[in-house]
């Protein structure tokens, strides 16, 4: 009778372990997976965001003569102006200091670097964007919020993948206790 029942609880905690270890074989299979896919978009959200930083394309100006021979097309980038003329020829010329740029582009530079910044460092933890004058927003704009949308979903994508912690500690603290304002108070 002893033996009949040890019998049952043994293999009943085979069942149990076997359960439990097909379970984790399926989770580290679906992390690892999702650990993949998380790099690959946090790479690619780097590499677009590199580029954003580097393309003249954050504010694009028209100047459209009298006729459409003498216009310009004017580039202002983070790090450099361009010019493309009518003709076809672009020159570009790299800011000389830091005063010559306009405040919103100080900070989208700032905000730009700091991004490419915690992405490296995101990526490495994962291992161990008048008058004749048309201004309207640069394609580097566009591809920034794209890359941001990818930096966010691998970073999502990255933080999902954390086992949950199947430990729950039970914290105990004891009733502060009040201070009796009425007694003389000695220094």
């Amino acid at each position: 009778m002893i033996s009949t029942i040890h019998r049952k609880q043994t293999e009943g905690l085979r069942t149990r372990l076997l359960r439990f270890s097909r379970q984790q074989q399926s989770f580290n299979m679906v992390s690892g997976g999702k650990q993949i896919l998380g790099m690959v978009l946090a790479f690619i959200g780097l590499l677009g965001t590199i580029i954003i930083c580097a393309l003249p394309t954050w504010r694009v100006t028209a100047f459209i003569g009298a006729n459409i021979v003498t216009s310009q097309i004017i580039w202002e980038g983070l790090w450099m102006n361009c010019v493309t003329q009518s003709t076809g020829q672009m020159q570009c010329k790299v800011y000389d200091s830091m005063l010559e740029l306009p405040q919103d582009l100080q900070a989208a530079r700032a905000l730009t670097v700091i991004a490419i910044i915690v992405a490296v460092v995101g990526i490495l933890l994962g291992v161990a964007g008048g008058n004749a004058q048309k201004r309207e927003l640069g394609a580097s704009l566009y591809i920034g919020w794209g890359t941001a949308a990818l930096l966010f979903i691998g970073g999502g994508l990255l933080c999902s993948t954390c086992p949950k912690n199947e430990k729950e500690y039970d914290y105990r603290y004891s009733k502060a206790q009040s201070v009796d304002t009425n007694k003389q108070q000695y220094v």
